[in-house]
């Protein structure tokens, strides 16, 4: 699973901090202790002020940033509340003084599903003006996507447009949001207390009995096992891969993601010097060292996916004008379309004469970014190891082969000595149900599948008598039913009630998951009614979309429900969180 927000740590205690940032956070809570007497007369007011704090989080980046902003915030005798924006409704911002929101952008330019709902409610004509009140924006996203920060930005002009009052303005986080999301705490939270100081020093950095592990200090892990799922001749390579985290004091829920941050592949590396005119030699700076320019390509830097400003960049000094014509064009799809299958190293050899020093080319560049997978394992049955279901990305384009970053540093790059960077991204709405009795049904095609089978163990382990369905499918029964000996073992035992499969080109009329839903549609939808959950995993441009039309259609058929009656049942399901996805 990828996705473009991480966890952020708890602020401040543990967060991925320089020594200059320690330094400054300790005095700031110095700070706060000195000045809890002289402070105390004058925060009265301040003591009784209620700040929401409301969160649109895809994978658990947006809640943490959420949740420190409340921390700090009560250091300043603030009332906090905290909230998932699908745990209020918009008639609540009427009553509001002070809102802060922050929010992921998920997929190109969209809401997280948990802001979804209540963003539908205040974008709509009808939503009452809020002139009284005062908010500010935190947006989390990723400069390689053309939408960057789009849903804070919507949010952002949204308040505004009704009359709310921009309190501080709206900070844009790129994938590196830990420090510009502490700056904007420590500079929006004292405006909100009138600038008194702070009156507790109970969140005064404390020992850590265990060690933490997170992108800036990630956990040197031991692959132990990877092995392929799919058969040798498959058009596709899916690899099962098990991570050891022995002797990390980590672990891990099932329906969490781990998060391996890889190395580029050393052949990439070589031939993009080479096309450079470089040895790789040359000194850069990055992170506070000095490194070969080799070293900052191979382990610091993205050169896989160009960045915008280095897209610009070869486009003004090659002067090839069908690139130019594009980026100035506005065309996003057009231009989507020109760089389908293009990495750094294509656009350098198709546009000769475009001559970087190494600094300078490095300036252009994004930092190598992790990768996020949905663990296949649950955390109870195996503590020690975590298990990832992976399809090893490699194509043919523009004349060369192309391989996935961290896919490939799995597969071909990982031997038994070499470490993987990894930490974890818990995801709280994706969990299995509490109540072991209720039924679940799960929708997971490819390695989708991956959480589901965490989900089956964690159930198998907790003894749960709830029935569990799934739908899984791929290309081809013979080549491409992983884990078939796994999952027929759990339908035998009774553990997997129903096991629906879609194997698209096994015959002539292709058939998916959603087929295969639409085909059981009673019985799926007394599951729901029985007070099952539903879950689903997988691409979220097609198949995501085609299974949320297809539930819609299940609901108004089945529950004989009229189109607009079906769709409050669904957002019913959301708001229960007993609809969730985990899609990429």
């Amino acid at each position: 699973m990828l996705v473009t927000e991480m966890k952020l740590p708890k602020f401040p205690i543990d967060a991925p901090y320089n020594e200059g940032q320690r330094a400054w956070l300790s005095g700031f809570f110095a700070g706060m202790h000195s000045h809890l007497i002289q402070s105390a007369g004058a925060v009265t007011e301040t003591e009784s002020r209620i700040i929401t704090i409301l969160y649109g989080s895809q994978t658990g980046g947006a809640e943490s940033v959420a949740q420190d902003a409340g921390a700090v915030a009560k250091t300043y005798g603030l009332k906090p509340v905290v909230k998932s924006m699908d745990e209020v409704d918009a008639s609540l911002l009427t009553t509001l003084d002070y809102l802060l929101i922050v929010t992921s952008t998920y997929g190109e330019g969209e809401m997280p599903d948990n802001a979804q709902l209540l963003w539908d409610s205040v974008s709509a004509d009808a939503m009452p003006r809020l002139e009284g009140l005062s908010y500010s924006v935190l947006a989390l996203g990723d400069t390689s996507y053309d939408l960057f920060c789009q849903a804070g930005i919507d949010w952002d002009n949204r308040l505004a447009a009704l009359g709310a009052t921009r309190l501080y303005d709206r900070v844009d986080c790129d994938v590196d949001f830990e420090e510009p999301a502490a700056a904007w705490i420590s500079a929006v939270v004292p405006q909100l207390a009138d600038g008194h100081g702070a009156v507790s020093v109970e969140t005064e950095p404390k020992a850590n009995d265990k060690p933490e592990y997170h992108r800036k200090n990630p956990f040197p892990a031991q692959l132990v096992a990877n092995r392929l799922l799919t058969d040798a001749s498959s058009s596709k390579e899916t690899r099962h891969y098990e991570v050891s985290i022995a002797g990390s004091g980590l672990s891990y829920e099932a329906g969490d993601a781990l998060c391996v941050i890889p190395a580029n592949c050393p052949e990439l590396v070589a031939t993009l010097l080479a096309t450079l005119g470089s040895e790789g030699h040359e000194e850069v700076f990055v992170n506070g060292e000095w490194v070969s320019f080799e070293t900052a390509l191979r382990a610091h830097f993205e050169i896989k996916t160009p960045s915008k400003d280095l897209l610009e960049d070869i486009a003004t000094r090659s002067g090839n004008q069908e690139l130019n014509g594009l980026l100035t064009s506005g065309n996003k799809d057009a231009l989507s379309d020109y760089l389908w299958g293009r990495d750094t190293l294509d656009l350098l050899v198709q546009n000769p004469g475009c001559d970087f020093a190494a600094t300078e080319f490095v300036s252009l560049l994004k930092p190598l970014q992790h990768r996020a997978y949905s663990i296949s394992s649950s955390g109870k049955q195996h503590p020690d190891t975590v298990h990832l279901t992976v399809a090893s990305v490699r194509y043919d384009a523009h004349n060369r082969g192309h391989k996935g970053v961290c896919s490939t540093f799995l597969a071909d790059l990982v031997v038994s000595d070499t470490p993987v960077p990894c930490f974890f991204t818990p995801n709280k709405v994706f969990r299995v149900p509490e109540d072991n009795t209720l039924p679940m049904i799960m929708v997971g095609p490819g390695t989708g599948i991956a959480p589901f089978r965490a989900f089956l163990q964690e159930r198998a382990f907790r003894k749960a008598t709830g029935k569990n369905w799934l739908f899984f499918g791929d290309r081809n029964a013979a080549t491409d039913y992983i884990y078939r000996d796994e999952l027929e073992a759990y339908q035998a035992s009774g553990l997997l009630t129903q096991l629906d499969l879609a194997f698209s080109r096994d015959q002539e009329a292709k058939i998916y998951v959603q087929d295969r839903m639409l085909e059981q549609g009673a019985e799926l939808f007394q599951w729901l009614e029985q007070g099952g959950y539903f879950f689903v995993c997988g691409d979220a441009y097609r198949m995501a979309k085609d299974v949320d039309q297809a539930l819609h259609t299940i609901i108004a058929t089945h529950g004989q429900l009229s189109e607009q009656q079906a769709i409050d049942y669904v957002n019913q399901l959301k708001k229960d969180k007993r609809y969730v996805r985990d899609v990429y």
